[in-house]
């Protein structure tokens, strides 16, 4: 048993209007592991409010729920839940809005994977192990606790974990990812269901199938192709990302060059803001070292960071992509 169980079943049994958060970047595991507690807790007789401080991507629209997502916090509630991240930063919204100090006088739990150190000032317990996915960890959790955890809950954890694992074949799928797989299907969960959804709504429009062609034009590669980088300007991300996120329309085209072992897409925002998503090869397993030296975290496989001051763009990618060879080339 994690010995942080105990203390989360007496926070949540504590409460009765439970806020369950995602950070401003929602993704499958997030959302998933959200709808999944949201399940779980309202079957213990509990009040569930979601809260994301950023729009919920449309391609994520065929979960059922992921409607019920708000970007205003509850005007009451007795203790917080945040899924999925450990990192303070990535609440900008939250901060940006003044909720946040809603949140300091409360219970808060800290349910994450990402095995970093948490940065979170206002949590009372973090329980952040090296799983696949948060919807894993909430699993097992489900399972020490015995909480009940109902078909529409399973579903949804087998889409955090499907969707974190890439279908079950990063480096961090474990055998046990696999076996609560199984154990989800035994319990009626039906993988062909799930996809067959998720692919429903992974169709594009003629427009972003156009887009991802312009994208895929101005990739361009570095340290003898071994990097691959996308640049995204703000008026893109403004046009298209209600439709889906850019940079993931060619990180794996990116990722999938001979030769090529690590994508890199940054977006430049109006304010200066600069981001970059971060995905790497089996071979190159330097996705966290590369976005901690600019304040993110990650996987090995998958990471990406936020730098908030304003620096010119050029001065970042440059070091980016020079701390990026770097790691590659120390690679043993």
């Amino acid at each position: 048993m994690y010995p942080e169980t105990k203390k989360i079943h007496e926070i949540i049994k504590a409460a009765q209007h439970i806020v369950v958060m995602q950070a401003d970047n929602p993704d499958g595991d997030s959302l998933g592991s959200a709808l999944a507690l949201e399940h779980i807790l309202g079957d213990m007789g509990k009040e569930v409010y979601l809260y994301c401080g950023a729009d919920i991507p449309s391609y994520l629209s065929y979960l059922p729920g992921w409607d019920r997502v708000s970007k205003e916090l509850p005007k009451q509630f007795d203790a917080s839940i945040i899924v999925d991240t450990s990192a303070y930063s990535l609440f900008e919204n939250l901060v940006t809005s003044n909720q946040h100090t809603a949140l300091q006088h409360k219970p808060c739990v800290v349910l994450d994977h990402h095995a970093v150190e948490a940065t979170i000032p206002f949590a009372t317990i973090v329980c952040n192990k090296p799983v696949v996915s948060t919807g894993e960890l909430i699993y097992e959790i489900a399972q020490q606790a015995e909480w009940p955890v109902s078909v529409d809950a399973k579903k949804m954890i087998a889409t955090s974990i499907m969707a974190d694992s890439l279908g079950l074949i990063t480096e961090a799928t474990s055998a046990r990812s696999i076996h609560i797989i199984g154990e989800l299907v035994e319990g009626g969960v039906s993988l062909a269901s799930l996809e067959y959804d998720r692919r429903l709504m992974m169709r594009k429009s003629p427009d972003l199938v156009h887009y991802k062609g312009e994208l895929l034009q101005r990739v361009l590669y570095y340290a003898n192709d071994r990097i691959a980088t996308v640049i995204i300007p703000s008026g893109e991300i403004e046009t298209y990302s209600p439709q889906y996120n850019p940079s993931m329309l060619v990180m794996e085209d990116m990722r999938m060059t001979t030769g090529t072992q690590i994508a890199i897409a940054f977006k430049v925002y109006r304010d200066g803001k600069i981001t970059a998503k971060i995905r790497c090869n089996q071979d190159a397993p330097i996705a966290a070292k590369l976005a901690e030296k600019f304040g993110g975290g990650g996987h090995a496989f998958a990471s990406g960071f936020k730098i908030q001051e304003v620096r010119p763009f050029n001065e970042v990618k440059s070091e980016c992509i020079a701390y990026a060879t770097t790691l590659l080339n120390n690679l043993t």
